[in-house]
């Protein structure tokens, strides 16, 4: 009896110590993504388990989930950094993103969800006659769109997959890679696809739209690792 008693206590210390470390990863990734903590700043672990109120223990356990993510980076005898991702990484993310969302473009033609389409498609209804897009507003538009294409999937693993590396976060710091005169009407093009089925062209439409700005971005790479290596 006392050993039973002994077990059930253990077990809820750990279920109190997984919530306490899902407490804090979730108020870390917020203080990053709102860049409270910004890029290459060095994490003061004392001073942000003294601002949560915890010990290091769960603060600790949050900094390896986040490191996971890519969020931040641990250098040895130097410390744990807010995590700076160059143009390199960004075309990386950006092979994750063609994927991911390529794959979700096809499952939203084959599910064949009029509320799916119509969320889309609500992305960019107030852009269709303007000539002057307000690149601003436009943006966020843009990160509903693809942030919604993978969520309105109903697919949970891949939600989580584009979730766990905070791919789409990462994106939004790069802000727009192409104009709005060039990219509204590939995502009318993509919404079109999924709305009449045709899996195919969507994804392959939704991997084309991705691929040039990933193109912009490696030829911007590339101009930046010649001037590198004649300096």
């Amino acid at each position: 009896m006392h050993t039973e008693y002994n077990k059930q206590f253990i077990f809820h210390i750990m279920l109190d110590n997984l919530d306490l470390t899902r407490s804090v990863y979730q108020q870390l990734k917020k203080m990053i993504l709102n860049k409270e903590l910004k890029p290459g700043e060095k994490v003061r672990q004392e001073k942000i388990a003294e601002q949560l109120g915890i010990s290091r223990t769960p603060l600790a356990r949050a900094l390896m989930i986040l490191e996971n993510e890519f969020l931040v980076t641990s250098i040895p005898r130097r410390g744990v950094y807010v995590r700076e991702f160059d143009l390199k990484e960004m075309i990386d993310i950006f092979d994750c993103r063609e994927a991911i969302e390529g794959m979700a473009a096809r499952i939203l033609a084959n599910q064949g969800t009029a509320e799916a389409v119509l969320e889309l498609r609500n992305c960019f209804i107030n852009y269709k006659n303007i000539k002057d897009i307000d690149p601003v507003d436009y943006a966020k538009s843009d990160d509903e769109f693809h942030k919604s294409l993978v969520r309105l999937t109903d697919n949970e693993p891949l939600d989580r997959i584009y979730a766990f590396g905070s791919i789409h976060e990462k994106v939004k710091d790069v802000g727009l890679v192409r104009p709005p005169a060039e990219t509204l009407s590939e995502h009318f093009q993509i919404i079109d696809a999924i709305e009449e089925g045709d899996a195919d062209s969507a994804e392959r439409l939704i991997r084309e739209h991705i691929r040039k700005s990933r193109q912009l971005l490696f030829d911007q790479y590339t101009i930046n690792l010649k001037t590198k290596l004649r300096d």
